[in-house]
């Protein structure tokens, strides 16, 4: 177990966020592991906890073995109140010290795509046209890279689960080894796009502004199909709509990362993703060609800074921190469930990815807030309390996406007047999408002020953007989409 600093303090209100998890190292759980003792996690050591106490507590602890990183009797008795207090989960604390680690940045630095020099966007378009100009056999064309995500199959990208992130920093990893194989551009590092901020000049400019598909895509999309984009004025009242940048300040104020349409900061943070595709432009929009649009990797990037940002505030950037705020499955995290196809890097050696950092680690108005851990339901053997805060989850469980062609839009409804809405992004034919297949059923959740839903009669609506673009309306059949149900509940925390 992790040495105690010699002027360690009892903790009268311990948690496990801000306290308790940081008392166990890798050592420590790879050790317990092998004999079948949880103590990476939440549920291990709150399983474990007494079994735990009684071997650690001085003066005659018998673990851990060495002299050196025994127990204090600070930290035994932080342990105890832990136990005592009934295992709060409590919400993280953010280290300054790691935020000013990272904020000095190691190896190949990002930076935002709106800061950089004329010689950098040189370079940077230079590596542009140098892997556009590639064959498009070659593995590290423009158009191989990018197909990777959609189409032609096959396709191989994660969406709404926890590999999401893992596997797209990868493939942004991949794709910056492209940019920098160009003669001339190996110290480049693919920058973000701020989506908090219009769309620099340099990405309405060619290469950047659009790309023509040199394969035929099949009868929906044709032959030199042609990246589309909105203009910024729509852009802007689009990411208002989905409440994109609420979603990314609410992610980035989560203590665990939670599961998709539930909570935590991977719920919060994929409904920023996919409200800021379907807000970019019908290319964006589509998961079959989203990569071939040029600011897919600006758009992409940001969110990895975003994620990066997060494991720092909530001390997430070893395997052992991050896994400490995992509150379900952690078998994504191990073989063989911890695959990225088509790439050899796993999941779990994403979490601590040395040698990528950002020039600006999180947005100033985030990087003030208080994290949270507020969850629609609790453990009976748990106190709680319900905040004074108004807002309540409205969860929109089971909805049938295979039935769906495309990226689609849930709407909350409040005596039929539209309240909140959420994008959910996936390709035209989920049914051909292995991923998509997996997770067949779906649901999205709403948080939302009381007073605007109180008294007032709850209704959803499901619309298809690609549907109305045809002419065909943009409403699609709730009895087609599974009939979804409405679960809403208050927000809980520890008591």
């Amino acid at each position: 177990m992790i040495q105690p600093p010699p002027d360690e303090q009892v903790v009268a209100n311990p948690t496990y966020m801000a306290d308790i998890r940081f008392f166990f190292d890798q050592i420590d759980i790879d050790h317990m592991g092998a004999k079948g003792i949880e103590l990476g996690t939440y549920e291990g050591v709150k399983q474990n906890a007494v079994t735990v106490f009684l071997h650690t507590a001085p003066p005659n602890a018998d673990m851990p073995p060495e002299d050196a990183r025994k127990w204090s009797a600070a930290r035994s008795q932080t342990f105890k109140n832990w136990i005592l207090a009934g295992y709060p989960v409590g919400a993280a604390v953010e280290s300054t010290a790691a935020r000013t680690a990272l904020a000095a940045g190691v190896g190949r630095i990002r930076k935002n795509v709106a800061d950089l020099s004329q010689a950098e966007i040189d370079t940077l378009t230079t590596a542009f046209k140098g892997i556009l100009a590639k064959p498009i056999t070659d593995s590290d064309s423009y158009c191989s890279i990018a197909s990777v995500h959609g189409l032609p199959p096959p396709t191989y990208c994660l969406h709404h689960e926890d590999r999401y992130n893992p596997w797209h920093r990868v493939y942004l990893k991949v794709f910056e080894d492209a940019l920098r194989a160009i003669p001339g551009c190996g110290n480049l590092t693919l920058p973000y796009w701020d989506i908090s901020t219009p769309i620099p000049a340099v990405l309405q400019a060619p290469p950047f502004d659009s790309y023509v598909v040199p394969v035929d895509l099949g009868p929906r999309y044709g032959k030199n199909y042609k990246t589309q984009r909105y203009d910024q004025a729509t852009i802007n009242a689009n990411l208002k709509g989905y409440q994109v940048l609420e979603y990314i300040a609410l992610s980035m104020t989560q203590s665990l990362w939670g599961v998709y349409g539930v909570n935590g900061y991977q719920d919060s943070s994929i409904a920023a993703h996919d409200g800021g595709h379907l807000s970019t432009g019908p290319t964006m929009a589509d998961q079959n060609i989203a990569s071939f649009d040029p600011i897919f990797w600006f758009f992409h990037c940001n969110l990895d800074r975003l994620w990066l940002n997060w494991q720092v505030k909530v001390g997430a950037t070893t395997l052992a921190g991050f896994k400490s705020t995992l509150s379900g499955n952690t078998d994504w995290l191990s073989a063989p469930f911890n695959a990225l196809p088509p790439y050899a890097i796993t999941a779990d050696q994403t979490i601590d990815f040395e040698g990528i950092s950002y020039d600006q680690p999180a947005p100033l108005s985030a990087s003030v807030a208080s994290l949270e851990n507020k969850v629609g339901s609790i453990e009976a053997n748990r106190a709680f309390v319900v905040p004074r805060s108004t807002e309540v989850s409205v969860l929109v469980k089971n909805i049938d996406r295979l039935n769906i062609p495309g990226s689609f839009v849930v709407n909350l409804l409040a005596d039929g007047e539209p309240v909140a809405k959420r994008a959910f992004f996936q390709p035209a034919t989920p049914r051909e999408c292995d991923n998509c297949r997996k997770h067949g059923l779906v649901s999205v959740n709403f948080r939302i002020d009381q007073e605007r839903i109180v008294d007032r009669r709850l209704s959803i609506s499901i619309e298809l953007p690609s549907q109305e673009a045809l002419g065909m309306g943009k409403n699609f059949p709730l009895s087609s989409a599974g009939n979804p149900t409405i679960n809403v509940r208050l927000l809980l925390q520890d008591g």
